[in-house]
């Protein structure tokens, strides 16, 4: 028994030591254990990717504004118009504090690499109902005044080199109308994809689609964003606007903002179902992996076994350290790939490949965590089988092998 001033020592050079020899085994072989490493790595930083891309789909605006916007388009689909008519209907539904009518232009910028959201609506009020996107007051108002307008994210400022009062020409690929416009003010707001849309006067676009006089095209819009008075009222409210709309010409379907992104994402076809099964085959692949370099280094040290338990080390000393030298590995994976992807997507901008939609990913801490017990766990799973028939061996069985 160690004095009482030198246990806290004793134990800590114990521990070091032990840490030195889980090191030491675990790089015995360098280049298997590097692959092994690297090969965890590449697992580990598709699995981030994947999570922080399905995280970024589904992430919407945290504001509390955000949970007051609901948003109303027809029933059938979201490529139906509705009648603008609608709009003053709307506002008199109780519950109703701003509406605006939204509509997707869809048009591309000098090529079709440069798409990015546009949008045209009402220009007086647009900026009250995304409180959250901040412009300054006087290119708010010149805005307003000049039909031909635009404000623009400063996303796509960054992007392009526009300035203030330069002249561009949205080119159109759903309507037949390409749209000179003039920029009159530049918009912030919380994330680069938020602050990557244009917004211009619907009246413009309207009569230059009244002048191709073609049926069913103007005076319609795509969808109205509608601001709740409070959020008790959200709920009462969608149900109160579909059945006003129910036995119309265009009925409608109103759903909050989150959902009709969510429903958009949708569109791409079950994304969910297919990054969970992409994530399964790269789990299994990091557990058969590992589970090989254990297997391969415990046959390789059954001698190494052998001698320790005759020195006198227990079972579980040697479960511990054993399995340690794997969770080791792993953990040096999810370094080089968790982490590298935390720095790789937090320095590289997608806006040009995302066309303005995805400018970056996210990989938040939660991600990051989750990558790590996925290490820790395939670490312990891979180790298991093999270290437990190595510590199970007895001396004698071990040295018959050699």
């Amino acid at each position: 028994m160690l004095p009482l001033h030198y246990k806290g020592t004793a134990e800590g050079v114990m521990l070091m030591s032990y840490l030195r020899l889980i090191w030491k085994n675990a790089m015995r072989n360098r280049v298997r254990s590097l692959l092994t490493i690297f090969c965890v790595g590449i697992s580990l930083f598709l699995l981030t990717t994947i999570i922080a891309f399905w995280t970024t789909l589904n992430q919407t605006s945290a504001s509390q504004d955000a949970q007051l916007r609901v948003i109303v388009r027809h029933a059938v689909s979201l490529t139906v118009p509705l009648p603008m008519a609608y709009n003053q209907e709307l506002a008199r539904i109780p519950g109703v504090q701003q509406v605006v009518p939204l509509q997707w232009f869809g048009g591309v910028y000098i090529d079709d690499k440069n798409f990015f959201p546009q949008f045209a609506t009402d220009a007086a009020t647009i900026f009250d109902v995304y409180s959250e996107y901040q412009v300054a007051p006087e290119q708010r108002a010149s805005f307003v005044k000049d039909r031909t307008g635009v404000i623009v994210g400063k996303t796509l400022v960054d992007r392009f080199g526009w300035q203030i009062d330069q002249r561009i020409t949205l080119i159109g690929r759903i309507f037949p109308v390409d749209l000179t416009l003039t920029i009159r003010g530049i918009y912030t707001a919380p994330t680069k994809e938020d602050a990557s849309a244009v917004f211009f006067h619907r009246e413009y676009w309207n009569e230059a689609l009244k002048q191709l006089a073609i049926p069913g095209m103007s005076d319609m819009t795509g969808t109205f964003l509608i601001k709740a008075r409070n959020a008790e009222e959200v709920s009462r409210l969608i149900d109160a606007i579909d059945t006003h709309f129910q036995n119309t010409l265009a009925p409608t379907k109103t759903e909050t903002e989150k959902a009709f992104q969510l429903g958009f994402v949708s569109m791409l076809g079950n994304v969910k179902l297919l990054i969970a099964s992409v994530n399964a085959v790269v789990l299994f692949a990091i557990l058969l992996v590992v589970a090989n370099t254990m297997a391969i280094a415990m046959r390789e040290r059954t001698r190494e076994v052998a001698i320790m338990k005759t020195l006198g080390f227990h079972r579980a000393a040697l479960l511990t350290l054993l399995v340690a030298e794997a969770l080791l590995i792993c953990v040096c994976g999810w370094v080089v790939g968790g982490l590298g992807g935390w720095a790789l997507w937090s320095n590289v901008d997608l806006t040009n490949i995302g066309g303005g939609f995805l400018s970056t990913l996210y990989v938040t801490p939660t991600i990051l965590g989750l990558g790590l017990l996925v290490a820790l766990l395939l670490g312990c799973c891979s180790a298991g089988i093999p270290v437990w028939r190595a510590t199970r061996i007895t001396v004698a069985q071990a040295l018959r092998r050699l």
